[in-house]
């Protein structure tokens, strides 16, 4: 355990170097021509929420140490990136059209859930159970605008510029999302969620949303049983 201790720390500083100057992360640095310590590219709102996740998860569990100045600039990026109505943008630039497609809320589905998980896990007061239950609801309303994009080989080419890898994602972050909501609520997402993936397995028992070189089914699958295991866990209570 040690040893997984001193791994989880030594990825949170490096998550330190590779911090993007307008704070969390992205995945490229993007801005040809511009070299800067840092990058200095286009953080996107939900690859930060999904670090600053995995980073409580390492302190709450682990002990891992985390740079209070990095926590502080990755969260407000990410509020920078939310609009009233609680969608976030796609990457930080994107603030400026929070209107566009990509940014309105059928558009924000599979990035919305990590980002109110992320900033509730961190004490953001705005993100009461009302918002959390609200776009529970939507999400499962409008699965159909992420399952659209399933499969689709190019990225971004579905109804609201919808990415195909964005599905499994967003399954996960809703049930991370959801399990934040007192425990009594939990049974009846379970109930709808699970027979939608169950439906969705492919005939050799994987799960895949997008032909992303050769993890595809493995990153699909996870995603998958994770959310699967945490309805069956919903539906014991």
């Amino acid at each position: 355990k040690a040893e997984w201790v001193r791994l989880g720390q030594e990825q949170v500083d490096l998550a330190n170097r590779y911090e993007d100057v307008n704070g969390g992360w992205g995945y490229l640095d993007l801005h040809d021509g511009v070299t800067t310590r840092k990058p200095s590219g286009m953080p996107t709102s939900f690859t930060t929420a999904t670090v600053l996740l995995a980073m409580a998860e390492a302190r709450d569990v682990m002990g891992v140490k985390l740079d209070d100045k990095l926590v502080k600039h990755a969260i407000t990026s990410v509020t920078f990136q939310r609009t009233p109505d609680f969608a976030y943008t796609y990457a930080f630039n994107h603030r400026m059209y929070p209107r566009i497609d990509i940014n309105r809320p059928a558009g924000s589905l599979g990035r919305s859930q990590v980002c109110n998980a992320c900033l509730r896990v961190f004490g953001d007061k705005a993100v009461t159970d009302e918002v959390l239950t609200t776009w529970a609801d939507r999400f499962l309303a409008r699965e159909g605008f992420l399952s659209n994009g399933r499969k689709r080989p190019v990225p971004h080419e579905a109804p609201f510029r919808i990415a195909g890898y964005f599905y499994y994602y967003g399954v996960y972050y809703f049930t991370e999302a959801v399990d934040l909501l007192p425990a009594e609520k939990h049974a009846a997402y379970a109930e709808r969620l699970a027979p939608i993936l169950l439906g969705h397995q492919e005939k050799d028992g994987s799960w895949w949303d997008y032909p992303l070189y050769d993890y595809h089914q493995p990153y699909g699958t996870g995603y998958a049983l994770m959310s699967l295991a945490w309805c069956a866990k919903s539906l014991d209570r």
